[in-house]
């Protein structure tokens, strides 16, 4: 995962599961990138033992340890994106001790080939008018079809770097030249869905599962991106017969695919992004409706540890 120093523990997923892993007696040993090393072949890591608690020193270092990876039943990859190169070389480490046997969370090829803006355009049936392009005329046009559009990055999180274009917008060109490098980066446009304004529902799936409820992160006013980083608010709400629908799409093929926890991201009626690094909502689900999603992740991976 990313530092455990800078966590919101009343919001974190990782910590949720953390305290799930806690409470069933498993050691946890936890990891950054920078702690993931080969050897000859080897997967190895420096790692912490940790205890966690719902306190202000939430969390306490019990030993260090260096380690094979082998040596350990299940790791799960928390690590927020960039999906950069170095988290890429870390998937090919963490592909090392699967191959040994240890299961991973979500696993490390699926994890570089579900790049989560292009994970949709293989459920085109569930989603609005889509375009991938570097190519500028092509947006352009695009924009002049829909009227309206977002245009975002394919490598961003939590509402970065996200536009709202309308024709005629005099920023435009710079927006354009911006997200793409002046052509040499790929970039996603997806028709606008004014149903933002009711929120953009994130729907948690465990093995190709879904949970029944969502959580719909409704925009700040005066904005389009419903993310919490980005000033949103959270409603949870239950799921929609075609929110359903989206799910049972989706479900098959990521539990096809050894992604085991993906949250999916719905406006109104539309599939938009397909989240497999780091989902988060957990906890606020869990408050709101009396779950206990992690616990559900940890029967799966038990069961296929077993």
């Amino acid at each position: 995962m990313d530092s455990i120093d800078h966590i919101n523990i009343q919001k974190d997923t990782s910590f949720a599961m953390l305290l799930e892993a806690q409470s069933r007696g498993w050691e946890i040993h936890y990891m950054e990138l920078g702690n993931l090393f080969l050897r000859q072949g080897e997967a190895y890591a420096n790692t912490k033992i940790i205890s966690v608690q719902r306190a202000e020193q939430y969390y306490d270092c019990l030993s260090e340890q260096t380690i094979a990876l082998e040596s350990l039943d299940c790791i799960i990859m928390r690590k927020d994106p960039p999906v950069d190169q170095e988290y890429i070389y870390a998937t090919h480490i963490l592909e090392q001790a699967e191959a040994k046997g240890v299961y991973i969370a979500n696993k490390p090829q699926s994890l570089r080939d579900a790049n989560e803006k292009l994970f949709t355009t293989w459920f085109p049936e569930c989603c609005v008018d889509t375009l991938v392009t570097r190519n500028a005329k092509q947006l352009r046009e695009f924009i002049a079809e829909h009227q309206s559009v977002i245009l975002k990055p394919l490598d961003g999180m939590g509402g970065a770097s996200i536009f709202h274009l309308r024709v005629g917008d005099p920023n435009t060109s710079v927006v354009i030249e911006t997200l793409t490098e002046h052509g040499a980066q790929y970039v996603m446009g997806q028709k606008y869905l004014p149903e933002i304004s009711e929120g953009d529902k994130r729907i948690l799936l465990v093995n190709g599962e879904v949970i029944p409820y969502a959580l719909a992160r409704i925009p700040a006013k005066g904005e389009t991106r419903g993310n919490l980083a980005a000033g949103g608010y959270a409603q949870g709400q239950e799921l929609t017969e075609r929110d359903r629908w989206i799910a049972n799409q989706v479900g098959p093929r990521l539990k096809e695919k050894g992604l085991v926890f993906v949250g999916i991201d719905v406006i109104g009626d539309y599939l938009t992004e397909i989240n497999v690094t780091s989902p988060t909502c957990v906890q606020e689900l869990d408050r709101e409706f009396g779950l206990n999603i992690c616990g559900q992740l940890l029967d799966h991976i038990e069961t296929a540890i077993a």
